[in-house]
């Protein structure tokens, strides 16, 4: 069975940093698109960065230059490294993961994480 189970999460203040893992079980991270995600209260969810399964990159513009988004084939994880944490970047975090062909394009529907990890930046 296919399972997403994140950590990292955490509070920290405004320029700080937090690194967050997502964890894969019953399929291989390297195989698949990954995705994070957020969602704040009150607001509808963000897309925040991808990897798709030849290792190309994208983020939103409100992260970039900020985090950046690799995976371990070994540890069959995802992370999400943080920098310049403002607070606007408050949220809860989780991953997902989406088909992908030979070639890296990303199809099908979306599986999420279990559960999310909370992420809260203090100015």
């Amino acid at each position: 069975q296919v399972q997403l189970v994140e950590s990292g999460g955490g509070s920290v203040q405004a320029g700080g940093s937090l690194r967050l893992s997502c964890t894969a079980s019953g399929y291989a991270v390297t195989t698949y698109c990954m995705y994070w995600f957020r969602q704040a209260p009150g607001k509808e969810r963000e897309g925040v960065a991808t990897i798709n399964s030849n290792g190309a990159t994208s983020y939103a513009d409100s992260v970039k230059g900020r985090f950046t988004i690799s995976k371990d084939n070994a540890k069959n994880t995802l992370y999400l490294q943080m920098d310049s944490l403002k607070p606007e970047d408050t949220a809860m975090y989780r991953c997902a993961a989406r088909s992908s062909t030979y070639s890296g394009h990303c199809y099908g529907g979306f599986t999420y994480s279990v559960q999310g990890t909370q992420v809260t930046v203090s100015s």
